[in-house]
């Protein structure tokens, strides 16, 4: 018939008709995800917000903080306490351990710059040669000689119970809008931070870490001075720096081996710092010059200067300034955990956090680290 469709344009309507259908049904499953993804997003807006460095508080955490340090109770304790007796304290949960070593990093000159191991016991012990094996050269069927042997010396750092005693009312515990666990890593870091920061320069080693400065000196190279005795460059004066004190400074970088200056730092507190800005070098130029960007160190003869208020101030006899690879010359050896003790009883109407940590710290290679003596 003349008004009949041929089957080929039959075909292709069929196949319109079809392709129109897919679209369809695509368009409705898109339209499905995007219902799905609109219904995740009310339900994070509804869950709890984010604490300690973005990550969902744990239920160890939430029972830590707000069963025991808000209110006193040990029923939620039992998943993180792992042992420790209730009398000597709780260790608190690896998010609020995180914070303290974080802010510990940020606050504690020292630490930042020297190697800091953790142990999980009390005693922490570590071999480091102090000699190296012999070598030669020999022909192809020469006869080989002996080689001497390293020597090795065990560092067994002397440690101590670091302790910190922050305090809070019970009106800011009973506070839900008082964020806790943030405020009382940053009391317990400040604390630490003061009292290693002096151990680690000056420590006795008995109960705490013994401080680089407490270490034997002598006027002798790396290659004559006994293992553990740290050598001294003397500034030629007998209260001060003397009237060429660059050429001090150059010494004292210089007595340091060209493997440990990479990474060496100076090592000041204030009051010495602000005698060595003003030093110059011939042509007029300080040798102090300030960090070229944000958060830079500054910088004397190229090197890094670190300030620790707990070095001594410059006087007869004294060590104001050491310069030296800090990574490879001091070890901090400290137990994992933090243990915490709430006492409501001892400061009424104030609750005290008795926490406690075990760290101990001594000199790993005496040949890292020099110092200047004020001296003739």
């Amino acid at each position: 018939m003349d008004n009949e469709l041929p089957e080929e344009a039959l075909d292709a309507s069929f196949d319109i008709v079809a392709r129109q259908d897919a679209a369809e049904q695509a368009l409705g499953a898109l339209r499905s995800d995007v219902e799905e993804v609109k219904s995740r997003i009310e339900r994070i807006g509804r869950s709890p917000r984010p604490a300690l460095g973005g990550a969902v508080a744990s239920p160890e955490l939430k029972g830590f903080v707000d069963g025991y340090l808000r209110m006193g109770r040990t029923s939620e304790l039992k998943s993180v306490t792992g042992g420790i007796a209730a009398d000597g304290g709780f260790a608190v949960p690896r998010e609020i351990d995180e914070m303290i070593a974080a802010q510990l990093k940020t606050v504690s000159p020292f630490r930042a710059i020297a190697q800091v191991v953790q142990t999980g016991s009390a005693g922490y012990r570590k071999l480091i040669t102090n000699s190296t094996a012999g070598s030669g050269w020999v022909s192809e069927t020469g006869a080989r000689p002996e080689t001497t042997t390293s020597k090795f010396n065990e560092i067994v750092p002397p440690s101590g119970e670091l302790y910190a005693n922050p305090s809070a009312s019970q009106a800011m515990l009973d506070d839900a809008a008082f964020n806790l666990e943030e405020w009382l890593a940053g009391e317990i870091a400040t604390e630490f931070a003061r009292a290693e920061g002096a151990a680690f320069i000056n420590g006795s080693g008995t109960n705490q870490p013994k401080g680089f400065l407490t270490q034997p000196t002598a006027l002798t190279g790396d290659a004559t001075r006994p293992f553990g005795t740290l050598q001294q460059v003397v500034s030629g004066n007998a209260s001060g720096f003397g009237t060429s004190p660059e050429m001090v400074l150059i010494d004292l970088v210089h007595s340091l081996r060209a493997g440990h200056r990479q990474g060496a730092v100076f090592l000041m507190n204030t009051k010495t710092l602000a005698a060595v800005r003003k030093f110059k070098a011939a042509d007029g130029t300080f040798l102090w010059q300030p960090g070229i960007y944000e958060n830079a160190p500054a910088r004397l003869l190229g090197y890094p200067v670190i300030e620790a208020e707990d070095m001594p101030d410059v006087a007869a006899n004294a060590l104001p300034i050491a310069f030296g690879n800090f990574k490879n010359g001091y070890i901090i050896a400290e137990r994992r955990t933090t243990s915490i003790l709430r006492d409501p009883y001892t400061n009424k109407p104030y609750v005290n956090f008795y926490a406690t940590k075990r760290i101990g710290g001594q000199v790993l290679d005496s040949d890292a680290i020099k110092l200047l003596r004020i001296s003739v």
